[in-house]
């Protein structure tokens, strides 16, 4: 990581750097610069904050342990026993723990959660969840709620400044220590230098890596790969989590299915009108996700298609319980109060990222990481439903509270003027945009649902001679996150919650553990692989 800040023009001379650069303008990224608030801090954005963001999309809602029927403890079972084996069990009591609080600082920030007539918050159920504990809005809105609220509270909050359009691309700094963000202008050629005294990568996730995903176009591994780059660790990168019931309609991102309609009820058929799950799970419908995934999946592949019923259990309310999933199916073509709805698994959710402790700091000096992008162990090899944004909020809050002690004194609010001139375009590359179709093609076909040694491996040579063409770093950054995937899954010879491997179908008590790596040691294996492949 030898790149230094007298390389390139200061994004705002004269000045003194920046307290706190947040990369990334989702859940994680908004939550943590209102906790840091007096504090000055600048988030840079891929899009307009909340439009590029896999949190203004999540439908379920936060899980946290609110009924008195529930607990903390039960939420923190629930939550080991979907992460198979491998999850940090002081993190997923702390997380668990914290849930409650962070519930009520979204609902001081003005998040309408769905409450009874006495002002009690209504709870759902979903997969895997031993009790009603699902905070929602409107059904299947609670993650654009929570981000337009967010949202609103940044624009009030003048020691936050948002710069929108501008993609990472690499960190600044010297060995371990990061210094700050060297970013380019979307759809430009300037790249810009960001100093900062402590940097948060929330950047999010790896969802179109994937040729069928239900993420934003901006959840594409950037930020991972960079992290990568710079020597830090990367830990579970081969447990990706595929939602069962993506609306397999043709589009992309492909419109989500949210898991809540089986929660009420909904059940899975195939042409026939076979209920497939029946024998498959004692959960049925609500059994665990990569279980889920894998016997639609199987369905698929048989020939005998997948569907989503919701004509019995859900019917005439659709429309005002689930308005999100019911738009999508009606401009599909399809009423879910009268048809069925062909689903098919989809990239959803990356288990794995970059190393992070409790309070978030990475294996890098001055770097912390938060929401998708991180993995902090809380979800192990398979995330609970409705865990991802309860842990966004929760290390986020971490990670504010942890600069706030290590820097006390923040510096004065005030920052130049930036140039809003777009300048130069960007170079449209055709092959480079070929080689982003091998990458996504090569992960659904190789590193997806189902897995294998030639597989793998097949995926690795692909991802290496696609990157061979790649010019931009942005892309050259998708690449990279597409190889720690494939390594990883490679060097797990094992089956274990999301990660299922044809030729090693079963758990592997001996690889009960995390998965770590660095970007070096998985080059040196892509290097072994391409000989052999050879």
């Amino acid at each position: 990581m030898a790149i230094s800040t007298d390389d390139f023009v200061p994004a705002y001379p004269g000045k003194d750097v920046d307290d706190v650069v947040i990369l990334g303008g989702g859940l994680a990224g908004l939550f943590c610069a209102l906790k840091l608030s007096p504090r000055p801090v600048t988030i840079i954005s891929n899009a307009p904050i909340g439009q590029g963001a896999s949190s203004a999309w999540a439908q379920g809602g936060i899980a946290a342990a609110i009924s008195e029927k529930d607990s903390v403890e039960k939420h923190r079972d629930d939550t080991l026993a979907a992460g198979c084996g491998i999850c940090e069990e002081n993190i997923v009591y702390q997380m668990t723990r914290e849930g409650s609080e962070r519930v009520r600082d979204l609902l001081s920030y003005g998040v309408p959660f769905d409450q009874d007539l006495e002002g009690r918050l209504q709870l759902s159920r979903e997969a895997a969840h031993s009790h009603s504990r699902v905070v929602r809005v409107r059904g299947d809105m609670a993650g654009k709620a929570i981000m337009d609220a967010l949202i609103t509270a940044v624009r009030r909050t003048p020691s936050i400044r948002v710069l929108e359009g501008y993609i990472g691309e690499s960190f600044i700094g010297e060995g371990r220590y990061v210094t700050g963000v060297l970013a380019r202008r979307r759809g430009g050629l300037e790249r810009m230098a960001f100093p900062a005294k402590a940097v948060v990568l929330a950047s999010g996730g790896i969802g179109h890596l994937y040729a069928m995903t239900t993420n934003p176009g901006e959840a594409n591994g950037h930020g991972l790969a960079m992290a990568a780059r710079a020597g830090a660790v990367i830990s579970d990168a081969e447990f990706v989590q595929f939602h069962p019931t993506a609306l397999d309609v043709g589009s992309d991102p492909a419109p989500l299915a949210t898991e809540a309609l089986r929660g009420e009820g909904a059940i899975l058929v195939n042409k026939a009108g076979e209920r497939f799950m029946e024998g498959i799970h004692a959960d049925l419908e609500l059994a665990p996700r990569d279980i889920v995934a894998r016997a639609i999946h199987r369905e698929i592949l048989e020939g005998r298609g997948a569907y989503l019923d919701c004509r019995d259990a859900i019917g005439a309310r659709f429309n005002d319980d689930f308005p999100t999933v019911f738009a999508a199916a009606q401009s599909a073509g399809l009423d879910p109060v009268k048809d069925l709805l062909p689903v098919a698994p989809a990239e959803h959710y990356h288990m794995g990222g970059v190393l992070t402790d409790a309070n978030g700091r990475t294996s890098l000096d001055n770097l912390w990481a938060a929401g998708e992008v991180a993995s902090t162990g809380a979800h192990g090899a398979n995330r609970l439903a409705s865990n991802s944004l309860l842990e966004a909020v929760v290390f986020a809050a971490r990670i504010a509270e942890d600069i706030q002690g290590l820097m006390p004194t923040p510096r004065s609010a005030f920052w130049d003027e930036m140039d809003a001139a777009p300048g130069l375009p960007s170079q449209r590359n055709i092959e480079e945009r070929d080689a982003i179709t091998v990458l996504r093609n090569t992960l659904s076909e190789n590193v997806g649902v189902l897995r294998s040694r030639e597989g793998l491996r097949k995926a690795l040579a692909d991802i290496q001679k696609a990157e061979s063409v790649c010019v931009r770093q942005s892309i050259q950054n998708m690449m990279v996150t597409g190889k720690l995937i494939a390594a990883a899954a490679l060097m797990r010879e094992e089956s274990r919650g999301g990660h299922f491997r044809t030729d090693f179908p079963d758990e592997n008590p001996a690889m009960a553990k995390r998965s770590y790596a660095t970007l070096k040691e998985v080059n040196a294996l892509v290097a072994e692989n391409l000989e052999t492949v050879i």
